[in-house]
């Protein structure tokens, strides 16, 4: 209901019990909410909804006279005050409605769940220790699996080697955003209808896998590398490990939502960042730096065949969880006009969401540029397959530094602030190459790993918003409210192709200031979004 003048709090919980309380006394301030403090109870007043539309009014130690319209000028005396309250005017306070404790949780708070299901609520927590490491070690595999396919050096590079053309590296981003926004969006309410989650999160990690096998043998039987029906081929594999990534993605936030309470997601954060940036780095300077300076881009075959083997490993990890079933629900049918319409929905309705999703819609525009920055190495620097591997290393490790920080602070502080400050940063990326690229070549190919630094806020700034995402609604929106930031992610991606053209034929420095510019703007509209854990949430939202 909101706030009725300065000093009081008021709102309808989610048992349709009316709270009020003065700030004043009574309660204190932890981890940016209210809670009650049971001795400190008079300054709580409950009122129960009734049928019939008259409440009925419920006092605990507090006079039962009070004008909720009074103003509060100059010279009022606050009633409920401890220093104007008497103890002959409080009268014997009736049993209360409901236990104190329960009111008003933010609906991501494992203590806002109905009752019947505390005994569910308990297992998770009983075991989210394991559930931490389990996770952590899944993401840790992923990252030793990723690091060999790169979207801003491997990926390219290799498109680079079948093609060449820079429109053709436009359809890179594109083809990224398009797989990972369609699919999960038309795939959100089925998850929501899995009893368990953990086998949507098994089945995309093996079926993430599929499409660089596949590449891997293909690339291993060619002579000629220049083969005209290459680029299609890849193309088409590539848009496929996309859409499994895309399902991967929204089954991991729903299986970490669920398991994980949300003010551990960013130790889980931290701990994935810097043990999966290690073991990336080792897997890479041990195995990719080998591969990748083998003759006539022979070593692609190895690289695809090793990533598409550690997705493989990393579902096997997921299996690991232990997680509880949940209650049966109808699935839901695959009608893609009923999903876009649900997430027009949540956009339109929610307006903390609509926030946070202009934020992630300005910053994604990074992604636009990821293939690109290779190219503006090569051709301005001089650089070759040899300097691939530090580039990889630097924005491996980079991840690995940037996650334990900004995870901590959206523990500490919230995830607004750590988006802010990440997206901030994140700006100064492409303004970083051309400051290198402006250097001799000497010099710039020395320091050019500097650029790939600054890139490794990309995942990490993204995973916090997907974090901030989970804390607007409570456990069964989770599929859908993700779903639905993963399309808003993809809306920049339509241009791709067209901004990859630009860089054919326009001054290369004014593309990569506009991306400048556009993150930069994400970082002021951060100011104007909502920290969930510091406001009193409603439960109604879009369904």
């Amino acid at each position: 209901m909101g706030e009725l003048r300065s000093r009081f709090r008021c709102w309808i919980n989610r048992e349709n019990i009316f709270v009020r309380q003065d700030l004043c006394g009574g309660t204190h301030k932890e981890g940016g909410r209210f809670r009650l403090v049971p001795e400190t109870r008079p300054s709580l007043m409950i009122m129960t909804i009734v049928p019939n539309g008259k409440p009925a009014e419920h006092f605990a130690r507090r006079p039962p006279a009070l004008n909720f319209r009074q103003p509060q000028g100059r010279g009022w005396r606050d009633p409920l005050h401890s220093a104007n309250r008497t103890k002959s005017a409080c009268p014997n306070p009736p049993p209360m409605p409901h236990p104190v404790a329960d009111v008003a949780r933010p609906a991501s708070d494992s203590r806002s769940v109905p009752a019947e299901n505390q005994d569910r609520r308990v297992e998770i927590e009983s075991h989210e220790p394991r559930n931490l490491i389990a996770l952590a070690a899944y993401q840790v595999m992923l990252r030793v699996g990723w690091i060999f396919k790169t979207e801003s050096v491997i990926m390219p590079a290799f498109l680079d080697a079948i093609a060449g053309a820079g429109w053709i590296r436009g359809f890179l981003p594109v083809l990224n955003r398009l797989g990972q926004s369609v699919p999960p969006m038309c795939f959100a309410d089925s998850l929501r209808g899995i009893r368990v989650k953990k086998r949507a999160l098994v089945t995309s990690s093996i079926l993430m896998a599929t499409p660089f096998l596949l590449l891997s043998a293909i690339w291993s039987g060619l002579e000629e590398p220049r083969q005209p029906w290459l680029p299609p081929l890849f193309l088409l594999l590539y848009l496929l490990f996309f859409c499994f990534t895309g399902l991967n993605q929204l089954a991991f936030g729903t299986v970490q939502g669920k398991l994980i309470r949300p003010h551990r997601r960013g130790r889980l954060m931290g701990w994935a960042g810097v043990a999966g940036s290690l073991a990336a780095v080792t897997a890479a300077l041990l195995l990719l730096r080998p591969w990748l300076a083998r003759p006539d881009n022979s070593g692609f075959g190895l690289v695809f065949l090793f990533n598409g083997a550690a997705f493989a490993c990393a579902g096997l990890i997921a299996a690991v969880c232990v997680e509880p079933a949940d209650d049966r629900r109808p699935r839901a049918s695959i009608d893609i006009r009923r999903h876009v319409r649900k997430a027009w929905r949540v956009y339109r309705d929610d307006e903390a969401f609509r926030r946070a999703a202009r934020v992630g819609m300005l910053f994604i525009s990074s992604i636009l540029l990821f293939p690109h920055y290779q190219w503006l190495g090569r051709t301005r620097l001089g650089t070759t397959n040899e300097d691939l591997i530090y580039w990889v290393v630097a924005q491996n490790l980079s991840v690995g530094v940037f996650s334990p920080l900004i995870g901590r602070i959206a523990d500490r502080n919230g995830n607004r602030l750590a988006v802010r400050i990440a997206v901030f940063v994140a700006s100064l990326t492409p303004l970083s190459a051309l400051v290198l690229a402006a250097f001799d070549p000497e010099t710039g190919r020395r320091w050019y790993w500097l650029t790939f630094v600054l890139l490794g806020l990309t995942p990490v700034t993204m995973r916090t918003i997907q974090n901030y995402t989970l804390e607007l609604v409570d456990e069964s929106q989770h599929p859908r409210y993700l779903s639905t930031m993963t399309v808003c992610f993809a809306m920049p991606f339509i241009l791709s192709p067209f901004f990859g053209g630009l860089i054919d034929v326009l001054p290369y420095q004014i593309p990569f200031i506009l991306v400048s510019v556009l993150i930069a703007a994400g970082g002021l509209f951060t100011f104007r979004m909502v920290e969930p854990r510091h406001r009193d949430r409603s439960p109604a939202r879009p369904t």
